[in-house]
């Protein structure tokens, strides 16, 4: 049981999360995905995306810990990371310039007030042009992990692509087990990206996806669709910007930019 805890809602790009400080480290470590579960049902709950827990680091600012609503917990969460950077920065336990603990490796952050960028882990597992079949036929997509996995499918029909159906077959392929598949929808307009994101961990279409993000932005960058800085619209309408630079046929210097916002400070009375 965990009780008499202070707990920040905040938001990125259209993505909103549960954070609590815990550098007294009060939450067990293991009771924090059943956390993740309760707190994170909406209408039920507090709601959200997700839950992050920051703990302190002795070779970072802070060390976080993050689970998707199921309670599954991430490698790394790109809006996440930014909103935890701001948080910290906020209460005094981070420089502007700052970097925290993640199971995908260090993180560095910038905070300049709601500006916030994260520079991500070089992307790995890159597999374009990746045929698989599900039940409403052949796909193509291209697939990147982006400190977690993405497979990314261009559209031509951004608003009437069946998010929830494509993206729960392609999630649970079998040519992404064993751990499965974040699945990115992408139209290029004007010179810019429209994204829709069927999240693993929430099983449903959410609002934005950082890391999302940016995996739409490396793969429509292959294939020479645009360039550095693109910018990036979530379906919650929030823009982002991805930077990044492609030198011998790797990608170096991937940043996620956007604003960061805190809706409201609360307080768990009891949470089981």
């Amino acid at each position: 049981m965990i009780r008499d805890m202070t707990f920040y809602k905040m938001t990125g790009g259209g993505n909103d999360f549960i954070l609590i400080p815990d550098f007294e480290e009060r939450t067990p470590e293991g009771a924090l995905s059943e956390l993740s579960r309760k707190l994170c049902r909406r209408r039920l709950s507090v709601g959200a995306d997700g839950l992050i827990v920051l703990k302190p680091s002795p070779t970072a600012h802070f060390r976080w810990r993050f689970f998707n609503a199921d309670g599954s917990e991430a490698e790394m969460c790109g809006n996440g990371g930014r909103c935890a950077a701001r948080l910290a920065h906020m209460l005094g336990k981070a420089p502007p310039v700052l970097v925290f603990e993640t199971k995908a490796g260090p993180i560095r952050a910038e905070v300049n007030g709601r500006n916030v960028k994260i520079t991500l882990p070089p992307p790995r597992d890159m597999n374009m042009g990746l045929r698989i079949r599900i039940p409403d036929g052949e796909l193509e997509l291209d697939f990147i992990n982006t400190g977690v996995p993405h497979a990314v499918i261009f559209v031509d029909d951004i608003q009437g692509v069946d998010v929830a159906g494509i993206g729960r077959a392609v999630r649970w392929h079998e040519a992404f087990r064993p751990n499965g598949t974040n699945v990115d929808f992408v139209k290029v307009s004007g010179g810019e990206l429209l994204v829709r994101t069927y999240e693993r961990g929430v099983e449903g279409e959410t609002l934005a996806c950082g890391t999302g993000a940016v995996a739409s932005a490396l793969v429509a960058h292959l294939k020479g669709l645009v360039s550095s800085p693109t910018r990036v619209i979530t379906r919650g309408g929030e823009p982002l910007t991805v930077h990044y630079r492609l030198q011998g046929g790797s990608f170096g210097e991937v940043v996620l930019e956007g604003e960061v916002r805190l809706v409201y400070k609360g307080h768990l009375e009891e949470a089981t």
